[in-house]
């Protein structure tokens, strides 16, 4: 049953006969019901549902991060999501279809005009932490000592995140995050960024490399 909202002239939500409305990007969008194919997938199209579901099965679990990382980054009628996958689409898949995987030092949370980790390094001498230490100058002359650190850590064999916002402000150049005790031995994925202290702009997301936890 369609649910008519703003009265006879307005737009209406759900299905009514054979199409179906919606209310996106402040629009009315009114479209046909789909009529499933007859034909099997093809070959390119199964790759491509490979590829579209490796990028989006890992950004999702980041879609917090993505919603401030990318939040100038999009264009008026698209989601910081949306803006964020069109790029790891086309530039951090890696591997020969339909065995694709994420390629991390491609991948990006964030994308925006304040001044990234500058020569970013992690250390891992420590039990089951993960050192990080960067340097307070500002390579696009945009940002503060107040800008504060977001650090992303993936385990691939666990397929886990370790995620931290606000973690330090950019004037204390390091931050030790601790992982889990079980990721000892495994070698895990690291970035980081940086989000205004009034949240309303963020930097690139810099991937610092790959290390092994002790």
């Amino acid at each position: 049953m369609g649910i008519q909202i703003w009265g006879a002239f307005g737009g209406f939500q759900k299905k009514t006969g054979a199409l179906v409305g919606h209310y996106v990007n402040g629009q009315n969008v009114i479209t046909a019901i789909p009529h499933p194919s007859q034909n099997p997938p093809t070959i390119p199209q199964l790759n491509a549902r490979a590829k579209f579901k490796t990028v989006i099965d890992f950004q999702r679990r980041l879609t917090p991060l993505i919603r401030i990382g990318y939040q100038n980054a999009h264009k008026e009628k698209q989601t910081a999501f949306n803006a964020a996958f069109v790029d790891n689409y086309a530039k951090a898949v890696t591997g020969v279809a339909p065995n694709y995987t994420i390629d991390y030092e491609k991948f990006a949370y964030s994308k925006g005009q304040l001044s990234k980790a500058y020569d970013a390094e992690i250390l891992t001498a420590v039990a089951a932490t993960i050192q990080y230490s960067w340097l307070a100058t500002l390579a696009t002359g945009i940002g503060g000592p107040t800008d504060m650190a977001t650090l992303v850590v993936y385990n691939p064999s666990k397929d886990q995140f370790v995620v931290l916002t606000n973690a330090a402000a950019r004037s204390a150049l390091t931050y030790s995050l601790l992982v889990p005790g079980d990721f000892s031995g495994d070698d895990v994925h690291c970035w980081i960024s940086f989000v205004a202290a009034n949240g309303k702009m963020a930097s690139d997301s810099f991937y610092v490399g790959e290390f092994t936890v002790v």
